[in-house]
């Protein structure tokens, strides 16, 4: 019995704040094999403070606005188009999940977004929104541990448990750098979670934003069963997160290297195996020694 292994397409923000952009990603997910496309949900009133909101972009050349409020609001989609977003996704036999960064987004999110909903790391000490989830919303809830320290994932565990919401919720490994260096991403982080909090959980996860593929699918053998990689149309688009993104390209490949690690973790079993018998018929030399 093998485990089913989930593919996030994170879309994010990639779609430029442009509707034509993120159902064509949504489209290019599909042909990858995604089974999960995701969005995000800010209020930025809420975020940012109105000297924040007025700042300067930090990277100007990656910005949409004057500032970085107008940049955020200029890729922000509406609770509409997030439904319309839901309603291509159906369409397209694709399902839909998204990011809430504050509880505003969790409130109004958490009323089209069924199957589950996902606090990114920046977020995941927001008790607010974490007890708004555990206790008022149906769905499973993704949680991403990136810019958090072991003391502080016991704390949302702990958080989560007294309201018995455990069993709802898929735990990420992540590092929060873009693109994070390959010696950055602490791969063993996936084992300690999974022995850790396995037995309690919903799934372990692992949430990358590191440059290509060769890493990914060896979480699969730790524990790890739902992967999540930010997706775009290209890595070179303007924009902060494009370049620890995949493209169409690497997606698909991604999708295949997963299941094909995931088909070969198996034990040999104690006797020989069905498609090695014709051969050992043919090539096994047996000579014992008498003792």
């Amino acid at each position: 019995m093998f485990k089913k292994i989930y593919l996030v397409a994170e879309i994010g923000c990639n779609h430029m704040g442009n509707m034509k952009i993120a159902k064509r990603l949504i489209d290019q997910a599909k042909f990858c094999g995604a089974d999960f496309v995701k969005f995000q949900k800010r209020d930025n009133k809420i975020l940012f403070t109105k000297k924040e909101f007025n700042a300067k972009h930090p990277v100007p050349t990656n910005s949409f606005g004057n500032t970085y409020g107008q940049h955020r609001e200029y890729l922000e989609f509406n609770l509409k188009q997030h439904k319309n977003l839901i309603s291509y996704c159906r369409k397209k036999k694709l399902n839909y999940s998204c990011s809430v960064w504050d509880i505003n987004s969790a409130k109004k999110i958490s009323k089209i977004s069924k199957n589950y909903i996902k606090i990114p790391s920046a977020t995941n000490l927001n008790f607010e929104v974490l007890d708004f989830l555990s206790t008022k919303y149906k769905g499973d809830i993704h949680i991403s541990t990136g810019m958090t320290s072991a003391k502080e994932v016991d704390e949302i565990i702990n958080f989560l448990n007294k309201r018995n919401s455990l069993k709802r919720v898929v735990l990420y490994s992540c590092t929060s750098s873009y693109p994070a260096e390959i010696n950055d991403v602490k791969l063993f982080d996936v084992l300690n979670l999974k022995k850790k909090y396995g037995k309690y959980l919903k799934a372990i996860g692992f949430s990358g934003h590191h440059r290509g593929l060769s890493i990914d699918n060896a979480t699969i053998a730790l524990g790890a069963s739902w992967f999540e990689r930010h997706f775009t149309f290209d890595r070179t688009a303007k924009g902060t997160d494009h370049a620890a993104s995949l493209e169409t390209e690497g997606l698909s490949k991604l999708r295949g290297r997963l299941d094909e690690t995931n088909l070969a973790l198996q034990f040999k079993p104690k006797t020989i195996l069905k498609n090695e018998k014709f051969q050992r018929r043919y090539l096994k030399k047996i000579k014992r020694l008498n003792n």
